[in-house]
């Protein structure tokens, strides 16, 4: 079944200078449950299709389409996590967890149960009643994730939410969202300049040239689940890595 269907979409702003073009024709579709990483060089308009697909921001021409619905304002069944984990300072970890609740009415004694549950899926439990500056970059992060889950989202768009963190907590945390998705199975778009992260996490990798952003690529990962960080050493995930990195010209486009 399908999740997600972006037609002929494209992206222009208007500036003092001109009009930038960010988004060019794109088209793709996400299959329920499909995890979806989409890299490309800064600038090339990755956060731009995010925010469309969160109803933040409206396309110039073309659609996108959840569940069949037209995505034209935000939307109670879409989750999103940025690089910041963006916590409340003076809300609790639980709180903080709480928040769209809090915002959308949903009812704070029917959500608390799963506040919690959602907590002991990202290994937080015992952490309810802290505040976020108590935590870890990764901890934090995690906090954002389960965040964006409580109100059990149809779709999780993900703005490069580990760039920020050291190279050490980004690994873990790539395995932690591994084994969040295996469990909750949610339909997630993530962006990243990174591809090996791309590789390691995604089912579908889309690549993006520069400004105007087009599609050039939809590579399928057919390594199994679930990924250990041994499967970077691996000659197939090495040789997906060397494929999305060769469609770019210049060295250092995009992070290694």
């Amino acid at each position: 079944m399908e999740a997600i269907a972006v037609n002929d979409l494209s992206k222009f702003y208007s500036t003092h200078d001109g009009s930038v073009h960010a988004l060019q024709q794109i088209s793709f579709s996400v299959r329920e449950g499909e995890f979806i990483a989409v890299v490309g060089p800064s600038g090339c308009g990755k956060s731009t299709l995010l925010k469309i697909l969160a109803g933040i921001l409206p396309p110039s021409k073309g659609e996108a389409r959840l569940r069949g619905t037209p995505i034209t304002m935000p939307r109670r069944d879409i989750g999103v996590v940025f690089q910041s984990p963006v916590l409340l300072p003076w809300r609790s970890v639980l709180d903080n967890v709480l928040l769209p609740v809090d915002v959308q009415r949903l009812g704070r004694s029917t959500h608390q149960k799963l506040a919690m549950d959602l907590l002991r899926l990202v290994e937080l439990t015992g952490f309810e009643r802290r505040y976020p500056w108590e935590l870890s970059g990764g901890m934090q992060q995690r906090v954002a994730i389960t965040r964006a889950l409580i109100h059990d989202p149809a779709m999780l768009l993900m703005d490069e939410p580990f760039g920020a963190l050291d190279a050490m907590t980004r690994e873990q945390m790539n395995l932690e969202l591994q084994r969040i998705w295996l469990e909750r199975k949610k339909t997630v778009l993530f962006i990243t300049h990174s591809i090996p992260e791309a590789v390691f996490l995604a089912d579908r990798v889309l690549v993006i040239t520069p400004r105007p952003g087009r599609i050039i690529d939809d590579i399928e990962i057919k390594i199994p689940r679930p990924r250990t960080l041994e499967a970077m050493n691996i000659p197939e995930f090495g040789a997906f890595v060397h494929s999305i990195r060769g469609r770019f010209d210049l060295k250092g486009v995009i992070d290694a």
